[in-house]
């Protein structure tokens, strides 16, 4: 019994040490990739503004579906650059939702 409950222990932290690490794993490419043009806030550095970036915070992008959205950042679109092949599929899923919670926070 006492393998066990250790042995659930052990699943339990490494799921939440995973998923924290995951966290700030997408919070880091976001920084690498994205920042420069979209800012911290996902309202758009000046420099991107003037390219076109889409501020998060933006009600029509809201509408967009996840698939919309993974294809903007994996095919790129107008004069954002894509990122198939520099990004895995599993990141660009990641950097979808971390897009969608920066475009809930004011």
């Amino acid at each position: 019994m006492k393998r066990v409950i250790v042995g659930i222990f052990l699943v339990v932290g490494v799921v939440f040490l995973t998923g924290s690490a995951g966290a700030e794993d997408t919070a880091a490419v976001y920084k690498t990739k994205c920042l420069s043009c979209h800012a911290a806030d996902g309202t758009g550095s000046p420099i991107g503004k003037k390219m076109g970036a889409r501020d998060f915070h933006d009600p029509e992008l809201a509408k967009q579906t996840d698939q919309q959205l993974n294809d903007a950042i994996a095919k790129g679109k107008n004069k954002m650059p894509k990122y198939d092949g520099k990004l895995t599929a599993d990141q660009i899923k990641q950097l979808v939702a971390y897009v969608r919670e920066l475009g809930k926070k004011k």
